[in-house]
């Protein structure tokens, strides 16, 4: 590895690889290893503890150090395979502040009905397209879902911070994934 070092009263100041990839590589495994850490955390809190909103985990996170953006914390409940119920967030095997267990673990990915149920806030139909507007952050795991379960009707999604685009066939399949999502979100 090759270094570059300044000099100054025979002390090494500003020392930096010499090739700027040496550092992507460092920076990307912190993330990983914080990544982990992350989620570990996470695992620990839901586990031993009620936790029943986003805003609740993000604020008990902090006071174990991890600043998240609700973005990341989306993603990172995603990953997880969090389940919300009545009492709050579970893990996949069950354990968890809700209470309740299952007999088995589901590698399943979250269903549109989960996310929507946790993420969203309004449908509305555009033409051909369906406009699901979520809670910030919410948006990429509504959109991963609904990819996920490959409905006939939606030809795909785009999925920003706060909003999921679904462009579907035609504007009949656009009103009956409206209305589907609608039934979801108003259950």
């Amino acid at each position: 590895m090759h270094f570059r070092c300044i000099f100054i009263q025979a002390r090494p100041q500003n020392c930096e690889p010499r090739f700027p990839f040496v550092r992507d590589v460092r920076a990307k495994g912190r993330k990983r290893e914080m990544k982990f850490q992350r989620h570990n955390a996470i695992r620990e809190l839901v586990s031993h503890s009620l936790v029943s909103n986003q805003d609740e985990l993000r604020r008990k996170l902090r006071r174990r150090g991890f600043e998240v953006t609700q973005a990341t914390l989306s993603r990172d409940i995603h990953e997880l395979r969090l389940s919300k119920g009545p009492g709050g967030y579970s893990l996949p095997n069950g354990n968890g502040g809700n209470g309740t267990s299952t007999a088995f673990a589901d590698d399943s990915p979250p269903t549109v009905a989960e996310m929507i149920e946790s993420f969203g806030l309004q449908v509305r139909q555009a033409m051909n397209q369906v406009v699901v507007r979520t809670t910030m952050g919410g948006a990429q795991p509504v959109a991963a879902a609904l990819d996920s379960e490959g409905w006939p009707e939606v030809v795909g999604t785009i999925a920003g911070d706060d909003t999921v685009l679904v462009i579907c066939l035609d504007t009949r399949r656009a009103a009956e994934v409206e209305a589907r999502l609608r039934t979801i979100l108003e259950s």
